[in-house]
């Protein structure tokens, strides 16, 4: 891929310089995430070369649209976006709708549906009830660009941006693993939010002493492997003031987990499949602090070059 352009870090197509930001609801079910596409035969003019995750994007005419507009060049077999709280990783080239001028070509960090289209409104909409392995030709109108976004590319009232999007990564929202059955004493409840989020209740019994886990959903993804970065959400709270401490669902942004993480549960990783959710509790540290519990929601796993 090409060394990425100041104007596509207007964008924040880089993912390095965009700020997280809370999910929006979730778009649609998995049952009832019918691919639709609009009439798309503005995008006629519009041509896509390139190996899948290389695209490079060129239009013989310009191209206006009113609405977001797409139709899938190629449709993939992996998994589907169901859910702006879903992250995705892809490798995108952009054109000025309007000139032809072409502003460039970047392979983004995994971020949120829903983080991506509160930057770049419309462009959640090319991306909804997509599956991964596929190649999207989609435009979008400039005029709902935040007005900073479209002065730094050079993008006019009634122009618009024409997109190519090689959808590499589809990760899970939240662990969807199949429950299990869990009968060990004293240890913390979880419940969940319709979107997944857990709530943690910590019983009043003293902590165990030893790291102790639980496995309170099996996914039937993939195992982690001891050079994967895992991609997950995590809660985490406090034995004793019974008070989050930290949280990826909060944050908006899930993250990245080595082997070599600081994390308490990192080491609990190895082994588990995606789609399972853990609950982790690690002991205090010797003669100070409290427990720490963590449910941790394995979502993927990160290609090498995008762990973060």
């Amino acid at each position: 891929m090409h060394r990425v352009p100041a104007v596509l870090a207007v964008l924040g197509l880089s993912a390095l310089t965009l700020a997280a930001c809370s999910s929006a609801p979730a778009g649609s079910s998995a049952a009832s995430c019918e691919r639709v596409t609009s009439d798309a035969t503005v995008l006629d003019f519009a041509h896509v070369s390139g190996s899948f995750g290389q695209p490079t994007l060129n239009i013989e005419s310009p191209v206006y649209v009113e609405q977001p507009t797409f139709h899938d060049e190629t449709v993939g077999d992996g998994m589907r976006v169901t859910s702006t709280g879903q992250d995705v990783q892809f490798s995108i080239s952009v054109v000025n709708g309007a000139t032809g001028q072409s502003l460039g070509s970047a392979a983004t960090q995994p971020l949120s549906v829903g983080s991506w289209d509160s930057r770049i409104p419309g462009l959640g909409a090319l991306m909804m009830c997509a599956t991964e392995g596929s190649r999207i030709v989609g435009a979008i109108p400039s005029t709902g660009l935040p007005d900073q976004t479209a002065q730094g590319l050079g993008v006019s009232p009634g122009q618009s941006l024409v997109f190519t999007i090689d959808l590499a990564h589809v990760y899970r929202a939240a662990a969807d693993g199949a429950s299990q059955y869990n009968d060990r004493r004293g240890m913390p409840s979880v419940v969940l939010a319709p979107d997944g989020r857990p709530g943690v209740i910590v019983p009043d019994s003293a902590a165990p002493t030893d790291v102790a886990v639980e496995l309170l959903k099996k996914g039937d993804g993939p195992a982690i492997g001891s050079s994967d970065a895992a991609r997950v959400h995590y809660t985490a709270v406090d034995w004793k003031t019974r008070k989050v401490t930290d949280s990826t669902w909060e944050s908006g942004a899930s993250v990245a987990v080595t082997p070599d993480s600081r994390l308490g549960f990192a080491a609990q990783l190895q082994g588990a499949t995606v789609g399972s959710q853990l609950l982790v509790v690690v002991p205090a540290a010797a003669g100070s602090g409290s427990a720490t519990v963590y449910v941790v929601d394995i979502l993927g796993i990160d290609p090498a070059s995008s762990a973060r």
